[in-house]
Protein backbone atom coordinates (compact mmCIF):
# COMPACT_ATOMS: atom_id res chain seq x y z
CA UNK A 1 0.00 0.00 0.00
CA UNK A 2 1.23 3.49 -0.88
CA UNK A 3 0.60 6.88 0.77
CA UNK A 4 -2.74 7.42 -1.00
CA UNK A 5 -3.95 3.98 0.07
CA UNK A 6 -2.88 4.68 3.66
CA UNK A 7 -4.64 8.07 3.84
CA UNK A 8 -7.88 6.50 2.63
CA UNK A 9 -7.36 3.58 5.03
CA UNK A 10 -6.96 6.02 7.95
CA UNK A 11 -10.25 7.74 7.08
CA UNK A 12 -12.00 4.40 6.62
CA UNK A 13 -10.64 2.97 9.87
CA UNK A 14 -11.33 6.00 12.09
CA UNK A 15 -14.51 7.59 10.73
CA UNK A 16 -17.69 5.68 11.49
CA UNK A 17 -21.36 6.56 11.24
CA UNK A 18 -22.33 5.76 14.83
CA UNK A 19 -20.02 8.18 16.67
CA UNK A 20 -21.82 11.34 15.54
CA UNK A 21 -24.98 9.87 17.08
CA UNK A 22 -23.16 9.05 20.32
CA UNK A 23 -21.74 12.61 20.49
CA UNK A 24 -25.13 14.14 19.62
CA UNK A 25 -26.48 12.80 22.92
CA UNK A 26 -24.49 15.64 24.54
CA UNK A 27 -26.52 18.25 22.66
CA UNK A 28 -24.86 21.59 21.86
CA UNK A 29 -22.00 20.72 24.22
CA UNK A 30 -20.63 18.14 21.79
CA UNK A 31 -18.05 20.54 20.32
CA UNK A 32 -16.41 21.04 23.72
CA UNK A 33 -16.17 17.28 24.18
CA UNK A 34 -14.80 16.72 20.66
CA UNK A 35 -12.12 19.37 21.22
CA UNK A 36 -11.13 17.98 24.63
CA UNK A 37 -11.04 14.44 23.24
CA UNK A 38 -8.83 15.57 20.36
CA UNK A 39 -6.42 17.42 22.65
CA UNK A 40 -6.18 14.69 25.29
CA UNK A 41 -6.38 11.59 23.09
CA UNK A 42 -6.45 12.16 19.32
CA UNK A 43 -3.28 14.28 18.99
CA UNK A 44 -1.29 12.27 21.59
CA UNK A 45 -2.23 9.09 19.73
CA UNK A 46 -1.12 10.56 16.40
CA UNK A 47 2.32 11.70 17.59
CA UNK A 48 3.05 8.50 19.59
CA UNK A 49 2.12 6.32 16.62
CA UNK A 50 4.24 8.42 14.24
CA UNK A 51 7.32 8.23 16.48
CA UNK A 52 7.04 4.54 17.34
CA UNK A 53 6.39 3.59 13.72
CA UNK A 54 9.51 5.51 12.63
CA UNK A 55 11.56 3.61 15.20
CA UNK A 56 9.98 0.20 14.48
CA UNK A 57 8.17 -0.05 11.10
CA UNK A 58 7.43 -3.77 11.61
CA UNK A 59 4.63 -6.13 10.60
CA UNK A 60 2.43 -6.52 13.67
CA UNK A 61 2.67 -2.83 14.67
CA UNK A 62 1.70 -2.35 18.30
CA UNK A 63 2.47 -6.00 19.11
CA UNK A 64 6.09 -5.43 18.13
CA UNK A 65 6.27 -2.05 19.91
CA UNK A 66 4.91 -3.42 23.19
CA UNK A 67 7.19 -6.45 22.98
CA UNK A 68 10.22 -4.16 22.55
CA UNK A 69 9.03 -1.86 25.35
CA UNK A 70 7.89 -4.34 28.00
CA UNK A 71 8.90 -7.85 26.99
CA UNK A 72 7.24 -10.79 25.32
CA UNK A 73 4.33 -11.41 27.71
CA UNK A 74 3.22 -7.77 27.84
CA UNK A 75 3.57 -7.56 24.08
CA UNK A 76 1.41 -10.64 23.62
CA UNK A 77 -1.32 -9.41 26.00
CA UNK A 78 -1.33 -6.00 24.32
CA UNK A 79 -1.78 -7.69 20.95
CA UNK A 80 -4.39 -9.99 22.49
CA UNK A 81 -6.55 -7.06 23.64
CA UNK A 82 -6.12 -5.37 20.26
CA UNK A 83 -7.12 -8.61 18.56
CA UNK A 84 -10.20 -9.08 20.78
CA UNK A 85 -11.15 -5.43 20.14
CA UNK A 86 -10.89 -5.95 16.40
CA UNK A 87 -12.97 -9.14 16.48
CA UNK A 88 -15.72 -7.41 18.46
CA UNK A 89 -15.45 -4.25 16.35
CA UNK A 90 -15.93 -6.16 13.09
CA UNK A 91 -19.02 -7.77 14.60
CA UNK A 92 -20.35 -4.38 15.74
CA UNK A 93 -19.82 -2.77 12.32
CA UNK A 94 -21.50 -5.61 10.45
CA UNK A 95 -24.34 -5.63 12.98
CA UNK A 96 -25.28 -2.07 11.87
CA UNK A 97 -25.96 -3.11 8.28
CA UNK A 98 -29.57 -4.40 8.77
CA UNK A 99 -30.51 -1.10 10.48
CA UNK A 100 -28.95 0.88 7.61
CA UNK A 101 -30.89 -1.19 5.08
CA UNK A 102 -34.11 -0.35 6.97
CA UNK A 103 -33.37 3.37 6.72
CA UNK A 104 -32.44 3.04 3.05
CA UNK A 105 -35.61 1.17 2.05
CA UNK A 106 -37.97 2.91 4.47
CA UNK A 107 -40.99 1.54 6.42
CA UNK A 108 -41.40 -1.69 4.37
CA UNK A 109 -38.07 -2.89 5.81
CA UNK A 110 -38.81 -1.85 9.42
CA UNK A 111 -38.84 -5.49 10.53
CA UNK A 112 -35.23 -6.15 9.53
CA UNK A 113 -33.27 -4.83 12.57
CA UNK A 114 -35.54 -6.63 15.06
CA UNK A 115 -35.47 -9.95 13.18
CA UNK A 116 -32.72 -12.24 14.44
CA UNK A 117 -32.89 -14.65 11.46
CA UNK A 118 -32.71 -11.75 8.97
CA UNK A 119 -29.85 -10.14 10.88
CA UNK A 120 -27.89 -13.40 10.95
CA UNK A 121 -28.52 -14.00 7.23
CA UNK A 122 -27.36 -10.52 6.23
CA UNK A 123 -24.34 -10.41 8.53
CA UNK A 124 -23.38 -13.96 7.53
CA UNK A 125 -23.39 -13.07 3.83
CA UNK A 126 -21.24 -9.98 4.48
CA UNK A 127 -18.82 -11.98 6.62
CA UNK A 128 -18.43 -14.60 3.89
CA UNK A 129 -17.66 -11.91 1.32
CA UNK A 130 -14.96 -10.14 3.36
CA UNK A 131 -13.43 -13.51 4.26
CA UNK A 132 -12.98 -14.30 0.58
CA UNK A 133 -11.46 -10.85 -0.02
CA UNK A 134 -9.07 -11.33 2.93
CA UNK A 135 -7.88 -14.67 1.54
CA UNK A 136 -7.33 -13.05 -1.86
CA UNK A 137 -5.03 -10.48 -0.23
CA UNK A 138 -4.43 -6.72 -0.22
CA UNK A 139 -3.90 -6.59 -3.98
CA UNK A 140 -7.68 -6.89 -4.19
CA UNK A 141 -8.61 -5.80 -0.67
CA UNK A 142 -7.02 -2.35 -0.92
CA UNK A 143 -9.38 -1.45 -3.79
CA UNK A 144 -12.38 -2.39 -1.67
CA UNK A 145 -10.94 -0.35 1.23
CA UNK A 146 -10.18 2.67 -0.99
CA UNK A 147 -13.67 2.55 -2.49
CA UNK A 148 -15.21 2.38 0.98
CA UNK A 149 -13.18 5.39 2.12
CA UNK A 150 -14.31 7.43 -0.88
CA UNK A 151 -17.89 6.41 -0.16
CA UNK A 152 -17.79 7.53 3.49
CA UNK A 153 -16.32 10.86 2.36
CA UNK A 154 -19.12 11.24 -0.18
CA UNK A 155 -21.77 10.21 2.39
CA UNK A 156 -20.51 12.84 4.81
CA UNK A 157 -20.47 15.42 1.99
CA UNK A 158 -24.17 14.70 1.39
CA UNK A 159 -24.84 14.84 5.14
CA UNK A 160 -23.09 18.19 5.51
CA UNK A 161 -24.99 19.59 2.52
CA UNK A 162 -28.38 18.86 4.13
CA UNK A 163 -28.52 22.08 6.25
CA UNK A 164 -27.64 24.21 3.20
CA UNK A 165 -30.45 22.58 1.23
CA UNK A 166 -32.89 22.93 4.11
CA UNK A 167 -32.05 26.60 4.70
CA UNK A 168 -32.50 27.32 0.99
CA UNK A 169 -35.92 25.60 1.02
CA UNK A 170 -36.93 27.38 4.19
CA UNK A 171 -37.69 24.16 6.09
CA UNK A 172 -34.78 24.79 8.45
CA UNK A 173 -34.55 28.29 9.88
CA UNK A 174 -31.30 28.08 11.79
CA UNK A 175 -28.20 25.91 11.76
CA UNK A 176 -25.18 26.09 14.06
CA UNK A 177 -22.20 24.37 12.48
CA UNK A 178 -20.08 24.93 15.61
CA UNK A 179 -22.48 25.25 18.58
CA UNK A 180 -20.96 26.16 21.92
CA UNK A 181 -22.28 25.23 25.33
CA UNK A 182 -20.46 24.25 28.51
CA UNK A 183 -21.11 20.59 29.22
CA UNK A 184 -22.84 19.09 32.21
CA UNK A 185 -20.28 16.96 34.03
CA UNK A 186 -21.92 13.73 35.19
CA UNK A 187 -21.47 9.99 34.69
CA UNK A 188 -23.51 10.02 31.48
CA UNK A 189 -21.38 12.77 29.91
CA UNK A 190 -18.20 11.03 31.02
CA UNK A 191 -19.41 7.74 29.50
CA UNK A 192 -20.14 9.47 26.19
CA UNK A 193 -16.72 11.17 26.31
CA UNK A 194 -15.06 7.79 26.79
CA UNK A 195 -16.78 6.37 23.72
CA UNK A 196 -16.02 9.48 21.64
CA UNK A 197 -12.31 9.39 22.43
CA UNK A 198 -11.19 5.75 22.59
CA UNK A 199 -14.04 4.64 20.31
CA UNK A 200 -14.59 7.42 17.80
CA UNK A 201 -11.09 8.91 17.56
CA UNK A 202 -9.11 5.68 17.57
CA UNK A 203 -7.55 3.66 14.80
CA UNK A 204 -4.42 5.52 13.70
CA UNK A 205 -2.15 2.77 14.99
CA UNK A 206 -4.18 0.04 13.33
CA UNK A 207 -2.77 0.54 9.83
CA UNK A 208 0.74 0.08 11.28
CA UNK A 209 -0.14 -3.59 11.92
CA UNK A 210 0.29 -4.08 8.16
CA UNK A 211 3.58 -2.11 8.00
CA UNK A 212 5.28 -5.05 6.29
CA UNK A 213 2.81 -4.67 3.40
CA UNK A 214 3.28 -0.87 3.04
CA UNK A 215 5.77 0.96 0.84
CA UNK A 216 8.32 2.95 2.93
CA UNK A 217 6.26 2.31 6.09
CA UNK A 218 8.57 4.34 8.37
CA UNK A 219 7.66 7.45 6.37
CA UNK A 220 4.25 6.89 4.78
CA UNK A 221 2.29 5.72 7.87
CA UNK A 222 3.18 8.95 9.71
CA UNK A 223 2.39 11.09 6.66
CA UNK A 224 -1.00 9.43 6.32
CA UNK A 225 -1.82 10.38 9.93
CA UNK A 226 -0.86 14.03 9.37
CA UNK A 227 -2.92 14.33 6.18
CA UNK A 228 -6.04 12.54 7.44
CA UNK A 229 -6.25 14.04 10.96
CA UNK A 230 -7.79 17.47 10.12
CA UNK A 231 -10.22 15.91 7.64
CA UNK A 232 -11.44 13.42 10.24
CA UNK A 233 -11.84 16.16 12.87
CA UNK A 234 -14.11 18.27 10.67
CA UNK A 235 -16.18 15.27 9.61
CA UNK A 236 -16.97 14.38 13.23
CA UNK A 237 -17.73 17.89 14.52
CA UNK A 238 -19.83 19.08 11.58
CA UNK A 239 -21.54 15.69 11.23
CA UNK A 240 -22.67 15.77 14.86
CA UNK A 241 -24.10 19.28 14.38
CA UNK A 242 -26.14 18.11 11.38
CA UNK A 243 -27.57 15.17 13.33
CA UNK A 244 -28.67 17.58 16.06
CA UNK A 245 -30.23 19.95 13.53
CA UNK A 246 -32.61 17.33 12.11
CA UNK A 247 -33.17 14.93 15.01
CA UNK A 248 -33.31 17.67 17.63
CA UNK A 249 -34.25 16.61 21.13
CA UNK A 250 -35.78 13.32 19.97
CA UNK A 251 -34.18 9.94 20.82
CA UNK A 252 -31.16 9.32 18.59
CA UNK A 253 -30.60 5.84 17.18
CA UNK A 254 -26.91 5.22 17.97
CA UNK A 255 -26.91 2.16 15.69
CA UNK A 256 -27.61 4.29 12.60
CA UNK A 257 -27.71 8.04 13.39
CA UNK A 258 -26.72 9.22 9.91
CA UNK A 259 -29.35 7.12 8.10
CA UNK A 260 -31.89 8.34 10.67
CA UNK A 261 -30.85 11.93 9.92
CA UNK A 262 -31.06 11.37 6.16
CA UNK A 263 -34.59 10.02 6.46
CA UNK A 264 -35.59 12.81 8.83
CA UNK A 265 -34.28 15.35 6.34
CA UNK A 266 -36.43 14.00 3.52
CA UNK A 267 -39.51 13.70 5.73
CA UNK A 268 -40.03 9.95 5.56
CA UNK A 269 -42.54 8.86 8.24
CA UNK A 270 -40.33 6.73 10.52
CA UNK A 271 -39.97 7.00 14.31
CA UNK A 272 -38.15 9.97 15.84
CA UNK A 273 -38.24 12.22 12.78
CA UNK A 274 -39.31 15.81 13.26
CA UNK A 275 -38.48 17.92 10.24
CA UNK A 276 -38.74 17.70 6.48
CA UNK A 277 -35.84 19.51 4.90
CA UNK A 278 -35.84 17.81 1.52
CA UNK A 279 -38.55 16.75 -0.84
CA UNK A 280 -39.54 13.12 -1.14
CA UNK A 281 -39.50 12.99 -4.93
CA UNK A 282 -36.94 13.61 -7.67
CA UNK A 283 -33.22 14.03 -7.01
CA UNK A 284 -33.82 15.22 -3.44
CA UNK A 285 -35.85 12.14 -2.65
CA UNK A 286 -33.08 9.88 -3.97
CA UNK A 287 -30.22 11.64 -2.13
CA UNK A 288 -30.92 10.15 1.30
CA UNK A 289 -31.26 6.49 0.18
CA UNK A 290 -28.13 6.92 -1.95
CA UNK A 291 -26.16 8.34 1.00
CA UNK A 292 -27.35 5.47 3.20
CA UNK A 293 -26.23 3.02 0.52
CA UNK A 294 -22.79 4.65 0.67
CA UNK A 295 -22.72 4.08 4.44
CA UNK A 296 -23.56 0.42 3.98
CA UNK A 297 -20.75 0.06 1.45
CA UNK A 298 -18.41 1.84 3.88
CA UNK A 299 -19.39 -0.53 6.68
CA UNK A 300 -18.50 -3.51 4.52
CA UNK A 301 -15.18 -1.98 3.46
CA UNK A 302 -14.29 -0.91 7.00
CA UNK A 303 -15.02 -4.33 8.44
CA UNK A 304 -12.87 -5.81 5.66
CA UNK A 305 -9.93 -3.51 6.53
CA UNK A 306 -10.12 -4.23 10.27
CA UNK A 307 -10.64 -7.94 9.61
CA UNK A 308 -7.55 -8.03 7.38
CA UNK A 309 -5.42 -6.39 10.08
CA UNK A 310 -6.65 -8.56 12.94
CA UNK A 311 -5.86 -11.78 11.05
CA UNK A 312 -2.18 -10.68 10.93
CA UNK A 313 -1.85 -10.68 14.73
CA UNK A 314 -2.23 -14.48 15.20
CA UNK A 315 0.14 -14.90 12.26
CA UNK A 316 2.90 -12.81 13.90
CA UNK A 317 2.31 -14.53 17.26
CA UNK A 318 2.69 -17.83 15.44
CA UNK A 319 6.05 -16.70 14.15
CA UNK A 320 7.08 -16.28 17.82
CA UNK A 321 5.68 -19.77 18.63
CA UNK A 322 3.22 -18.28 21.15
CA UNK A 323 0.22 -19.74 19.32
CA UNK A 324 0.17 -22.84 17.10
CA UNK A 325 2.02 -22.49 13.82
CA UNK A 326 -1.31 -23.42 12.21
CA UNK A 327 -2.25 -19.72 12.40
CA UNK A 328 0.81 -18.76 10.35
CA UNK A 329 0.19 -21.14 7.45
CA UNK A 330 -0.20 -19.16 4.23
CA UNK A 331 -2.43 -19.75 1.24
CA UNK A 332 -0.34 -21.53 -1.42
CA UNK A 333 -1.18 -18.94 -4.09
CA UNK A 334 -2.17 -15.69 -2.39
CA UNK A 335 0.28 -15.97 0.57
CA UNK A 336 -2.30 -14.83 3.13
CA UNK A 337 -2.85 -16.43 6.59
CA UNK A 338 -5.85 -18.49 5.48
CA UNK A 339 -6.26 -20.48 8.71
CA UNK A 340 -6.23 -17.34 10.84
CA UNK A 341 -8.75 -15.74 8.48
CA UNK A 342 -11.21 -18.65 8.65
CA UNK A 343 -10.88 -18.95 12.44
CA UNK A 344 -11.58 -15.25 13.01
CA UNK A 345 -14.55 -15.27 10.61
CA UNK A 346 -16.22 -18.07 12.60
CA UNK A 347 -15.46 -16.25 15.85
CA UNK A 348 -17.05 -12.99 14.64
CA UNK A 349 -20.27 -14.72 13.65
CA UNK A 350 -20.42 -16.52 16.99
CA UNK A 351 -20.01 -13.21 18.79
CA UNK A 352 -22.81 -11.59 16.79
CA UNK A 353 -25.12 -14.48 17.66
CA UNK A 354 -24.32 -14.27 21.39
CA UNK A 355 -24.77 -10.48 21.50
CA UNK A 356 -28.40 -10.76 20.33
CA UNK A 357 -29.54 -13.14 23.03
CA UNK A 358 -32.40 -11.61 25.02
CA UNK A 359 -31.79 -7.92 24.18
CA UNK A 360 -32.95 -5.25 21.73
CA UNK A 361 -30.83 -4.32 18.69
CA UNK A 362 -29.52 -1.00 20.12
CA UNK A 363 -28.46 -2.68 23.36
CA UNK A 364 -26.84 -5.52 21.43
CA UNK A 365 -24.94 -3.04 19.27
CA UNK A 366 -23.86 -0.99 22.28
CA UNK A 367 -22.73 -4.13 24.12
CA UNK A 368 -20.49 -5.01 21.19
CA UNK A 369 -19.16 -1.46 20.81
CA UNK A 370 -18.47 -0.90 24.51
CA UNK A 371 -16.84 -4.30 25.02
CA UNK A 372 -14.53 -3.54 22.11
CA UNK A 373 -13.81 -0.07 23.53
CA UNK A 374 -12.70 -1.54 26.88
CA UNK A 375 -10.25 -3.87 25.17
CA UNK A 376 -9.08 -0.98 23.00
CA UNK A 377 -8.63 1.22 26.10
CA UNK A 378 -6.41 -1.49 27.62
CA UNK A 379 -4.43 -1.61 24.38
CA UNK A 380 -4.06 2.17 24.34
CA UNK A 381 -2.99 2.24 27.99
CA UNK A 382 -0.15 -0.09 26.99
CA UNK A 383 0.66 2.04 23.93
CA UNK A 384 0.91 5.26 25.95
CA UNK A 385 2.91 3.52 28.69
CA UNK A 386 5.68 2.61 26.23
CA UNK A 387 7.17 6.17 26.13
CA UNK A 388 6.65 6.52 29.91
CA UNK A 389 7.86 3.25 31.45
CA UNK A 390 9.17 1.19 28.53
CA UNK A 391 12.75 0.01 28.31
CA UNK A 392 15.34 2.70 29.03
CA UNK A 393 16.89 2.36 25.59
CA UNK A 394 13.53 3.01 23.92
CA UNK A 395 12.52 5.86 26.25
CA UNK A 396 15.86 7.58 25.71
CA UNK A 397 15.11 7.98 22.01
CA UNK A 398 11.84 9.85 22.60
CA UNK A 399 11.51 13.62 23.35
CA UNK A 400 10.06 14.94 26.63
CA UNK A 401 7.07 16.60 24.95
CA UNK A 402 6.09 13.23 23.48
CA UNK A 403 6.06 11.72 26.97
CA UNK A 404 3.75 14.53 28.17
CA UNK A 405 1.40 13.79 25.28
CA UNK A 406 1.54 10.08 26.15
CA UNK A 407 0.57 10.86 29.77
CA UNK A 408 -2.54 12.73 28.53
CA UNK A 409 -3.48 9.84 26.28
CA UNK A 410 -2.97 7.37 29.12
CA UNK A 411 -5.28 9.32 31.45
CA UNK A 412 -8.01 9.47 28.79
CA UNK A 413 -7.66 5.74 28.09
CA UNK A 414 -8.05 4.89 31.78
CA UNK A 415 -11.14 7.11 32.10
CA UNK A 416 -12.70 5.42 29.09
CA UNK A 417 -11.87 1.98 30.48
CA UNK A 418 -13.55 2.46 33.87
CA UNK A 419 -16.61 4.44 32.74
CA UNK A 420 -17.48 2.06 29.89
CA UNK A 421 -19.94 0.01 31.96
CA UNK A 422 -22.30 3.02 32.28
CA UNK A 423 -24.92 2.63 29.48
CA UNK A 424 -25.83 5.57 27.23
CA UNK A 425 -28.88 3.83 25.69
CA UNK A 426 -31.94 2.23 27.29
CA UNK A 427 -31.05 -1.30 28.39
CA UNK A 428 -33.04 -4.20 29.78
CA UNK A 429 -30.94 -4.22 32.96
CA UNK A 430 -28.02 -1.94 33.87
CA UNK A 431 -26.58 -4.61 36.13
CA UNK A 432 -26.75 -7.27 33.43
CA UNK A 433 -25.31 -4.81 30.90
CA UNK A 434 -22.30 -4.01 33.11
CA UNK A 435 -21.83 -7.66 34.07
CA UNK A 436 -21.80 -8.76 30.44
CA UNK A 437 -19.09 -6.24 29.54
CA UNK A 438 -16.91 -6.87 32.63
CA UNK A 439 -17.21 -10.62 32.24
CA UNK A 440 -16.15 -10.50 28.61
CA UNK A 441 -13.07 -8.39 29.42
CA UNK A 442 -11.97 -10.48 32.42
CA UNK A 443 -12.56 -13.84 30.77
CA UNK A 444 -10.90 -12.81 27.51
CA UNK A 445 -7.74 -11.63 29.32
CA UNK A 446 -7.62 -14.80 31.41
CA UNK A 447 -7.79 -16.76 28.18
CA UNK A 448 -5.01 -14.58 26.77
CA UNK A 449 -2.76 -15.32 29.77
CA UNK A 450 -3.42 -19.05 29.50
CA UNK A 451 -2.66 -19.05 25.77
CA UNK A 452 0.59 -17.16 26.36
CA UNK A 453 1.75 -19.50 29.13
CA UNK A 454 0.86 -22.53 27.04
CA UNK A 455 2.66 -21.09 24.02
CA UNK A 456 5.78 -20.04 25.90
CA UNK A 457 6.01 -23.47 27.57
CA UNK A 458 5.75 -25.19 24.18
CA UNK A 459 8.36 -22.84 22.72
CA UNK A 460 10.78 -23.49 25.58
CA UNK A 461 10.28 -27.25 25.30
CA UNK A 462 11.09 -27.15 21.60
CA UNK A 463 14.27 -25.21 22.22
Amino acid sequence: MGLGDLVLAQVLCVVGSSWVGVAAKLGRAHVVFWIVAMLLFYLPLAVVVIYLNRLMPLEGGLYQWAKAGFGEMAGFLTAWNLWVYAVVCVGAIIFVIPTDIYYMLGPPAAWLPASKPATLAITGAVMAAITLVAIRGLNLGKWLHNTGSVMILLAYAILLALPVWALWRGSLHHFEAIPWQWPKLDLFSLAVFGQMSVGGLSGFEYVAIMAGECRSAARTVGQSVIISAPIISLMFILGTSVVLAFIGGQPINVVGPIPQTMRAAMGTPIPQTMRAAMGTTGAAGLAAPFAIFLLIARAIASSSLIFTGLTRLPMTAGWDNLVPRWFSQLHPRWRTPQNSILFVAALVMGLILMSMMGVREQEASQSLLVASDVHYAITYAALFLIPLVGTRVLRGRLPVWLKIAAAAGLATSLISMFIAVYPIVDVVSRGAYATKICSLVVVSNMIGILIYRWGSTRSAARQ
